[in-house]
């Protein structure tokens, strides 16, 4: 048991632990939460009385979530000391009972701290984001067929531009890296002749591996295994039209890791094989039980989930993409209040909202808390809870129906309805069960 400078233990509860990546979850598991900033404040008493309603609902004194309150953000540096947004004492504690919750933290554009939110899935290797866009019936969208949209985002966590390896036009390194790249590197490069990085540029390095982009494509794979009819689907999306030794490489390595064999034939024998064997692989409907791995190339996706959704069900994509596509997709079914989110490595998970911190609205108890709300269902159907996460889901379907929302939906809502503050939403959902 690690030793905490600030932090209180809950008097009771077990470890989760990890084995080949997946959790074993005991019925009373101490989980850490991170409240959050801004409206963190009015969304966690909302999420965790709605979380713990629900499994005492679904389980009685069976199970229980203990939970564990630690710091980052703003309210860590009110309780560590300025600058200090991510003590050693929240690592710690993610580190050991490895699995944790939390609320928007703010990360300021341009100069200041480094992103919270990516410092966290870089430290714990949450190799996978996991967003599901979903529409609940009677949510507002801009879309005419929001329903139509039913998709899971998987956004590599660790790679990409993302790792945050760059520099500032005017530094020294990236002067002499500019040097280097045009007199020594590209010259040497075939692909590459008559370019040039221009002066007064920045630089950012955009590492794509093969072993981390395999181990985030399997664990979509995996997800697409646990579901039924066309939703065992897999795009990998990408940019490799463009990038093709990133991006292109994503691609090819998830393609790599559904291929048995590497035989070079001539193309009539290669097809009497595949004639011979392809009965017993798919005949008798066995093609239903495999998985479909294609691809779709990234600024072609963003058109096909909004004319033809239906198509598609897992994206597992690149970092930039990910963030990119996932915001998109919300967009369809809602927007950003009703997106959950997950980061999932093979010894940690952190489930979050993935919206901001909106500090105006802090305090006011007015802000939609769906998205930390969904994101706990994350959590519960993570830990194999799923009683519970479907009592909420269905409490929540049903609280949208009535048109007992909050603001953020109320205002789009045709006639316009009177909205619920945030905990009152919360106390609606729970009315539900």
């Amino acid at each position: 048991m690690p030793k905490f400078e600030k932090l209180t233990l809950p008097n009771e509860g077990e470890i989760i632990t990890f084995n080949q990546g997946k959790p074993n979850v005991p019925n009373n598991p101490i989980v850490p939460f991170i409240r959050g900033d801004g409206t963190g404040v009015d969304i966690w008493p909302a999420t965790q009385i709605v979380l713990d309603s629900a499994i005492k609902k679904s389980y009685g004194d069976e199970r229980k979530i203990n939970w564990f309150k630690v710091y980052a953000g703003d309210e860590a540096c009110e309780l560590y000391g300025t600058y200090n947004y991510l003590p050693q004492d929240t690592i710690e504690a993610i580190k050991h009972f490895g699995v944790a919750i939390k609320g928007p933290l703010t990360t300021p554009i341009g100069g200041g701290i480094r992103s919270l939110n990516v410092a966290l899935r870089q430290i714990f290797d949450l190799y996978s984001c996991v967003r599901p866009c979903k529409y609940y019936s009677g949510t507002p969208s801009p879309h005419k067929n929001p329903q139509n949209l039913d998709v899971i985002v998987y956004r590599e966590n660790t790679e990409d531009i993302y790792m945050g390896i760059e520099w500032e036009a005017e530094d020294n390194n990236c002067l002499e890296l500019i040097n280097h790249l045009n007199n020594v590197v590209i010259p040497k490069s075939k692909n590459l002749k008559n370019r040039s990085i221009p002066d007064g540029s920045g630089i950012g390095i955009k590492p794509v591996s093969k072993s981390g982009s395999q181990r985030h494509i399997r664990k979509a794979i995996e997800h697409a295994k646990r579901l039924s009819g066309d939703k065992r689907h897999v795009t990998l999306v990408h940019k490799g039209n463009i990038m093709k030794y990133t991006e292109g490489a994503f691609r090819d390595w998830g393609y790599e890791l559904k291929l048995t064999n590497n035989k070079k034939a001539f193309i009539c024998e290669e097809i009497k094989e595949v004639i011979a064997s392809i009965s017993n692989s798919h005949g008798d409907g066995k093609w239903r039980e495999l998985i479909l791995v294609d691809d779709r190339i990234a600024d072609s996706i963003f058109q096909q989930i909004q004319t033809r959704p239906q198509e598609y069900s897992i994206l597992a994509t690149l970092n930039l993409n990910g963030d990119y596509v996932s915001d998109a997709a919300a967009a369809i079914v809602g927007g950003l209040g009703m997106a959950p989110g997950a980061n999932i490595g093979d010894n940690a998970a952190i489930f979050e909202a993935t919206h901001g911190t909106a500090p105006k609205h802090a305090g006011l108890n007015k802000i939609n808390p769906g998205s930390v709300i969904l994101s706990g269902v994350m959590m519960l159907e993570y830990f194999g809870w799923d009683e519970a996460a479907n009592l909420i889901t269905n409490g929540l379907s049903k609280a949208i129906e009535q048109k007992k929302v909050t603001y953020d939906l109320a205002r789009l809502m045709e006639p316009k309805v009177e909205p619920l503050s945030c905990s009152s939403f919360a106390e609606e959902i729970i009315s539900n069960f």
